[in-house]
């Protein structure tokens, strides 16, 4: 039976690395000047496509690595690295900068690129989820809650984009990069948790 704590992780480290607080700025100025119907079209749509995205990483991501010969345990190190970065990012501003370049893409409908991919379903996002598979070993109840976990986390997301130009007021830029940082110092142990339960596999394969 899978446990509330191993929910509540997976729960606090797709809300880390996706950022749903985050998105909502970037979302207003990837959508200035358009009108609300069109900015919850494209909400809803660019949220939908990075479920599909997730999901098909959450189903098939562990037979890929399979396919190319990558352990668990060493995707576990490698996706903890890669959180990690993420954490730095988060913490010294890069991810911000990152993003708010992303929003300057002239594209008309920004909900495929650069919302979907890679601002909501990124490669933390991706390392994350294949990640969290691994750690349910094939529990077909687990692996639903962990894919539930992750829709819960995209709804979110979709919500900050409705509610994206009032949360901005409300916070302000002030409060915006202090929530950041702050899920910037999560990320940063869960990361460092990722690469010891990776060594410890690899640990166990050899012993």
């Amino acid at each position: 039976m899978i446990e509330t704590a191993f929910l509540i992780t997976a729960f606090a480290t797709m809300f880390v690395v996706i950022d749903p607080i985050g998105m909502a700025p970037i979302f207003v100025a990837l959508t200035a000047g358009m009108s609300a119907k069109k900015r919850r079209s494209i909400a809803v749509r660019s949220c939908l496509i990075a479920v599909a995205v997730l999901v098909l990483f959450a189903i098939g991501g562990e037979a890929l690595l399979g396919f190319l010969g990558i352990s668990m345990p060493a995707f576990r190190i490698a996706g903890g690295l890669l959180l990690f970065l993420t954490a730095l990012e988060m913490l010294f501003e890069f991810r911000t900068k990152r993003r708010q370049d992303h929003s300057e893409d002239p594209s008309d409908d920004p909900s495929v690129f650069p919302l979907a991919i890679p601002l909501i379903a990124g490669p933390g996002a991706i390392a994350s989820i294949i990640l969290l598979m691994g750690e349910v070993q094939g529990d077909l109840l687990a692996s639903a809650l962990v894919v539930g976990v992750m829709a819960v986390v995209v709804g979110c997301v979709a919500a900050m984009f409705f509610l994206g130009g009032l949360l901005e007021r409300i916070l302000g830029q002030t409060g915006i990069v202090v929530v950041t940082r702050l899920f910037g110092m999560l990320l940063a142990a869960l990361s460092v948790q990722f690469v010891i339960d990776g060594i410890r596999g690899v640990a166990l394969a050899m012993g």
